[in-house]
């Protein structure tokens, strides 16, 4: 039986909708839709100059709309938290909840870097200046160490490959979220107790504390649980979609 609600999945930085592949099988397997848009400027081979966090938006907004997606769960995993902000203030009535995944919660006015801890920043601004098109990618050890640490090296690594380098500036674009921030549509916060991707606190109770009225679930796993634990995400993710 097919279930009335539908997913839509937002991956994060390096990543495309492919990450969500494991998970949008079990989720079908359930009996819910799913889809999983790549962003504007991500994935191997594009090229990232002129790219804007407003271009990733529209990426989506875009998708919904041809597709004629409504009754949505619009997930946000990470950076895609910031995307799924953007997105629900344009197409709101299509939307029934926003779940958000270890993501990033920004408030009016602010760009990703200005969240992020200072070392990660420092990091992030010295790898997109080093590069010759302003684009960044997260260096292997701390891929493995911080992001899929719970996953056997190899398959961390066949990860960490297919990830495409991140234009940057989606993160240093101030976003404009009074709009957001009016809306009435329901929230929750999916929290991985395993993640070290930005230190302790950082995404719980750091970043859902500033959904004001949320739902909280937690589950086991790294950053990138999507690749780890795809059954127990689609799990959760059918949990937090839940009034």
């Amino acid at each position: 039986m097919r279930n009335s609600r539908t997913f839509l999945l937002v991956h994060g930085s390096w990543h495309g909708g492919w990450a969500w592949e494991g998970v949008i099988r079990r989720l079908l397997a359930k009996g819910y839709s799913a889809h999983a848009p790549t962003l504007a400027g991500h994935g191997p081979g594009l090229m990232h100059l002129g790219m804007t966090h407003q271009k990733c938006v529209v990426s989506v907004i875009t998708y919904i709309q041809q597709q004629g997606l409504e009754n949505l769960i619009l997930v946000g995993h990470s950076f895609g938290g910031s995307v799924v902000q953007k997105v629900a203030e344009q197409v709101p009535s299509r939307i029934a909840r926003i779940v958000f995944l270890d993501a990033l919660v920004l408030e009016d006015n602010e760009c990703i870097l200005d969240i992020l801890p200072a070392e990660f920043a420092a990091l992030v601004k010295q790898l997109a200046e080093e590069s010759p098109d302003n684009t960044m990618l997260i260096p292997w050890e701390i891929w493995r160490d911080h992001l899929m640490q719970d996953a056997p090296e190899s398959v961390a690594r066949s990860v960490w490959e297919q990830l495409s380098p991140e234009p940057n500036q989606v993160n240093l674009d101030k976003l404009d979220l009074k709009r957001y921030y009016s809306l009435a549509i329901p929230k929750s916060f999916i929290y991985c107790r395993q993640d070290k991707a930005m230190g302790p606190g950082y995404f719980h109770p750091g970043m859902s504390s500033r959904l004001g009225t949320f739902k909280l679930l937690e589950m086991d796993g790294s950053h990138e649980v999507m690749f780890t634990r795809p059954q127990e995400l689609a799990d959760k993710l059918i949990e937090a979609s839940s009034d």
